[in-house]
């Protein structure tokens, strides 16, 4: 049977997992779970996957690779389902999976093509074990992402989402500190032919003025910006060691949606910080309609063994689920209301494999049957359906 990747987790995973997909080919019966462990049940969900991933192949070679093959490392190397862990620093290199290194003859399988232009964390957030598993912050230079663009086009890519650990902070390790918004120029300009580019997780604190530029005036860049917020107060962002404050976030999407009103935010939350008290879980929810945060992902704050905030005093469990809970319930009705007055609107859709597509606010849509995958083609919804535009 042919190779396998599963791939859990963050966005600079599944760009890695394309990469290591055509590093196996198509002759190789092993599967490889890229694993993630951003949080205790991310690593509970990568157990889930071994044992579900060994009984589907029983016969195949099961490897793990990815966050938790670092920092969970001696417990699912003991799992009986693993045969082996290849390390995050080593499994981009075709050597790691003993397979030649030619990723040319394996297409695409995606419409949008991920491109991880970054790797690691210089950052010391308080919640999290991530520089454990990545290490320090690295760049990808410029000639090599537009040499990996280039391919992924020339493979029929329609759009192009840059993706890393910490994507704002590309280029502090490069001769001259180049920003993010040249890079971003810099594939614009390399690419004229290329509609639609997305950049994936952004620390607001971090964003250039270049890049901001092309944020809010450059209509190939889609107009969704999605912030690594963590939370709405400001005592418990400071506990978290995050870089901004509640009014840094607001003033950025103030002066955004002054110069380009349609633009979509999207922002990561954390529930039932440690210290979170109910004034400050009300103001975690209040940011959510001040921003209109209308691509929320809400994440129920768990401890990592070995980060600074697992010794501070906890929530109890049943507390940080029911915060959770109403955030995740705010900011799905942020979204509904948001949706619904899309309807009507003249949007432009990527058509993707399952009958539906993505508008470059990030908004999904339904598609009419037979519309060619990988084109980009002008829709007018006139109903919306459990989260999707019809």
């Amino acid at each position: 049977m042919n190779a396998e990747v599963i791939s859990l987790g963050c966005r600079l995973n599944l760009a890695e997992s394309e990469t290591i997909r055509a590093l196996l080919g198509e002759t190789h019966d092993v599967v490889v779970i890229n694993s993630c462990a951003v949080t205790a049940e991310a690593v509970r969900q990568t157990r889930q996957a071994i044992r579900k991933a060994r009984r589907a192949r029983p016969d195949a070679r099961l490897l793990v690779t990815g966050c938790a093959a670092e920092i969970e490392r001696d417990q699912l190397a003991a799992m009986p389902e693993v045969d082996g862990l290849v390390s995050n620093a080593r499994k981009l290199d075709a050597r790691a999976w003993n397979v030649p290194n030619d990723r040319s003859l394996v297409p695409s399988q995606h419409t949008r093509a991920f491109i991880a232009v970054q790797n690691g964390c210089d950052h010391a957030c308080t919640f999290c074990v991530i520089p454990q598993g990545r290490g320090a912050s690295r760049s990808l230079r410029i000639a090599d992402v537009l040499r990996e663009i280039e391919r992924h086009l020339d493979q029929g890519a329609a759009e192009v989402v840059l993706t890393g650990v910490d994507v704002t902070s590309w280029g502090h390790d490069l001769p001259g500190k180049p920003s993010l918004g040249l890079l971003v120029r810099a594939i614009l300009d390399s690419f004229p032919a290329l509609r639609r580019l997305r950049l994936s997780s952004l620390d607001g604190v971090e964003i250039d003025e270049a890049l901001f530029e092309l944020l809010a005036d450059e209509a190939r860049v889609m107009p969704h910006v999605h912030l690594s917020l963590q939370h709405g107060h400001d005592l418990i962002l400071k506990r978290m060691k995050r870089r901004h404050a509640r009014a840094d976030a607001l003033r950025l999407v103030e002066r955004l949606r002054a110069r380009r009103p349609d633009v979509a935010i999207g922002a990561d939350l954390i529930a039932g910080f440690p210290t979170e008290d109910e004034a400050m879980h009300a103001a975690n929810r209040s940011i959510i309609r001040e921003l209109g945060i209308v691509h929320g992902h809400v994440f129920p704050y768990s401890p990592r063994p070995g980060t600074p905030a697992a010794r501070m005093p906890q929530l109890d469990k049943a507390t940080i689920k029911d915060r959770a809970a109403e955030l995740r319930a705010d900011a799905a009705d942020s979204r509904t209301a948001w949706l619904t007055s899309l309807v009507g609107s003249e949007l432009s859709v990527l058509v993707e494999a399952d009958g539906t597509g993505h508008a470059g606010n990030f908004a999904r849509v339904a598609l009419p049957a037979g519309t060619r995958r990988g084109a980009i083609v002008t829709v007018t919804p006139r109903s919306l359906h459990q989260g999707l535009l019809q």
